[in-house]
This record gives structure tokens, C-alpha cells and sequence, in this order.
């Protein structure tokens, strides 16, 4: 079997580990080992938090409609149960942005649904 030196696939390789590490702080941007470590873990914290992104989200709007809820003296709970009870299709995230950019419309749905 022929020998096979990996010089340049190994310099290839780190190469591109250290340019993805470009703004890290300290030896997780300079040295190999930490940098591609660094990388593994960015990842996995990545794909993790895009997860976790959309529960955050949710729970943003439903405390923005809960502040314009409030003020009518209702729950976000009660009014999602008269919401589906209704049979009105509107999702958190398109009630949250009519409780926070047109009130009127908002109360107008409220008032539609009780």
C-alpha cells in the first residue's frame, strides 16, 4: 500500500477551522484543538437555541396581548378558550401584533367573541 501524506488536506482543514473561529477571544481563535472545540460546541448551542427561539417568541406575544387583555379584565387563557370556542382562527403571533399596532381591531375581535 503507497504511503499517503495528508499535509495538504490537514493545512486545508485548519484553515478553515481557524477562519471559522475568527473573533473568538483568546486560544479558542488561535490554537487548533480549542478552536475546533469551540466550534462543536457553538454548534450544538445553535441548534439548541433556534429551538428555543420559538418559544420565546411565543411567550412574547402572549404577554403582549395579555397587557391590552388585562385592561378589559380578561386572561390570556380565558380569551384563547373563547377564541377557539368562537371558531376564530387567529394565531398568537397575528394577536399580538393587532393588541400592539391597531387596539381597535383588537377590541373589535373581543367584543366580536363575547
Amino acid at each position: 500500500m503507497s504511503r499517503v501524506k495528508k499535509g495538504v488536506n490537514a493545512l486545508k482543514t485548519r484553515r478553515n477551522v481557524l477562519r471559522a473561529v475568527k473573533g473568538y477571544r483568546f486560544g479558542r481563535s488561535k490554537k487548533e484543538r480549542q478552536a475546533y472545540e469551540a466550534i462543536s460546541h457553538a454548534g450544538a448551542y445553535a441548534f439548541a437555541h433556534r429551538r428555543d427561539k420559538k418559544g420565546d417568541f411565543r411567550r412574547l406575544w402572549q404577554v403582549r396581548t395579555n397587557a391590552l387583555l388585562k385592561s378589559e379584565g380578561l386572561s390570556h387563557s380565558r380569551f384563547q378558550a373563547m377564541l377557539k370556542k368562537a371558531g376564530v382562527g387567529l394565531d398568537r403571533k397575528i394577536l399580538s401584533d393587532l393588541a400592539t399596532n391597531s387596539p381597535e381591531t383588537f377590541k373589535a375581535i373581543l367584543t366580536k367573541i363575547q
